[in-house]
């Protein structure tokens, strides 16, 4: 689709030409009658002008294309044409009495007369032609419009391209401004609308800041926000109650299961209800971060990967992985975030590739001034699987264990602190999960202590 801008401008300027143009036929047709005239006698003394030739000492007006044109359009016409004491005279019979004869000598010019009997008026054009002097009277013509037009613009070709331009001017500015209006129009209703907070766009575009010709499309928008925004209230809401319900059977079903009396299948029937209630857990984490603002205070993020690190190393112990913790220059490491929630989100990360890193040995946590990583040497991912990683029931065990649910409640606490989290694999190199935190001010150490105290 064409630019609404671009599109207006070239309308405009369409219609600004014809608009131009009518004006002007307007005016050489409208123009006052003595002048229409004055400009007749001018066409008629050109053409003869044109038509004439001396030949020895004979005067001829040629019958050129033109002049029987005019002579076809004017049955009653009459001419008399003299260069010097040569005459050439048509139409004698229908000329009326003329107050003075020819040859006539005088000034160079154009002049319209009244015949004696006042009944109508004749032509007198004086012109020079070489050392000789053209005298031409003539009557009763009807010359055609075209051709008092051609003579107006050819005589006044100059003053009418500087109207012509600074009309053009006048039309370029008036529809760059026009154009600019509309898009300043379009680019605040855009702004408003990138403003909505995708997770909860409630917001509205307010109507009274935008033109009147978008308020249909702004109308339609906010109409389309409230209903997503209605749709996305609901599914969080099905999504906390359907957890919130499943707990009760749960743990109802957990107390049953310690009736069992055979070991094997008490064991599977444990695992089975652990995997469970992790993933009622993390639905019930998901709807809380969704449904609700949280607010931040500085924590040191190197004493918490230090706490996930201790608590995972018996199952890193029995799994024969080593865990470490690295560290990109000297700390504290704080940053702007909620203890248990970024608590959660890093044994998340290290629970992950306890499980699934196949062929692990070693499991490292970089410590940096914008987040923390956690990178395994195992065998990796497919090529443009890592990113897959982080959608909700994706999981990169093949094998089908655990709900795929724990990298997308860790990307959503990381969306609730304004930053993200980022996955990266090579196949043979291992997997590399980050938490990345926002740029902010540097947090004092003093002011950890006191938040602590």
């Amino acid at each position: 689709m064409r630019s609404i801008a671009r599109t207006f401008a070239l309308s405009l300027g369409i219609a600004a030409t014809t608009i131009f143009l009518i004006m002007l036929g307007v005016f050489v047709w409208r123009y006052p009658v003595d002048e229409r005239e004055f400009r007749a006698c001018r066409v008629v003394a050109s053409i003869l002008k044109n038509a004439t030739v001396i030949e020895g000492n004979t005067l001829t007006v040629r019958p050129t294309r033109v002049l029987e044109e005019l002579k076809a359009k004017s049955p009653q016409l009459w001419y008399v044409v003299s260069i010097g004491d040569l005459i050439s005279e048509y139409g004698s019979e229908r000329r009326p009495a003329l107050p003075f004869a020819l040859p006539r000598h005088g000034p160079v010019g154009i002049s319209v007369f009244n015949t004696l009997d006042q009944k109508s008026t004749f032509c007198l054009a004086m012109m020079q032609q070489g050392a000789l002097q053209f005298t031409m009277m003539a009557g009763k013509s009807q010359v055609r419009f075209h051709w008092i037009a051609v003579s107006f613009l050819y005589r006044n070709i100059f003053s009418i391209l500087i109207v012509a331009l600074a009309f053009a001017a006048t039309i370029a500015v008036g529809a760059a401004l026009a154009a600019r209006f509309v898009s300043r129009g379009i680019e605040r209703v855009a702004l408003r609308a990138l403003a909505i907070d995708p997770a909860a766009p409630q917001g509205l575009i307010p109507l009274s800041e935008v033109p009147s010709e978008l308020k249909p499309l702004v109308e339609a928008l906010n109409r389309a926000f409230g209903e997503i925004d209605a749709y996305i209230r609901m599914q969080r809401r099905f999504l906390g109650n359907a957890a919130h319900q499943l707990r009760t059977p749960l743990t109802l079903l957990r107390a049953k299961i310690d009736d069992v009396p055979e070991p094997g299948l008490k064991a599977e029937l444990v695992r089975d209800v652990r995997r469970l209630t992790s993933l009622v857990s993390a639905m019930l984490d998901l709807a809380r971060l969704q449904n609700h603002a949280i607010e931040t205070r500085p924590i040191d993020l190197a004493q918490i990967t230090l706490e996930v690190l201790a608590d995972f190393s018996p199952s890193a112990l029995d799994a024969g992985i080593e865990l470490a913790l690295e560290r990109d220059g000297d700390g504290p490491f704080l940053v702007q975030g909620v203890d248990a929630a970024v608590r959660s989100a890093l044994a998340n990360l290290v629970g992950n590739a306890l499980i699934h890193a196949r062929g692990a040995r070693r499991i490292v946590a970089m410590l940096s001034r914008d987040g923390v990583s956690i990178h395994d040497d195992g065998a990796g991912l497919p090529d443009g699987a890592g990113h897959k990683l982080i959608e909700p029931f994706q999981t990169g065990n093949t094998a089908g264990d655990g709900a795929g649910l724990g990298l997308s409640i860790v990307r959503e606490i990381m969306a609730a602190h304004g930053g993200e989290l980022l996955a990266s694999s090579t196949p043979g190199s291992g997997t590399t999960m980050s938490l990345r935190f926002p740029a902010a001010a540097p947090v004092r150490s003093s002011q950890l202590d006191l938040q602590e105290r």
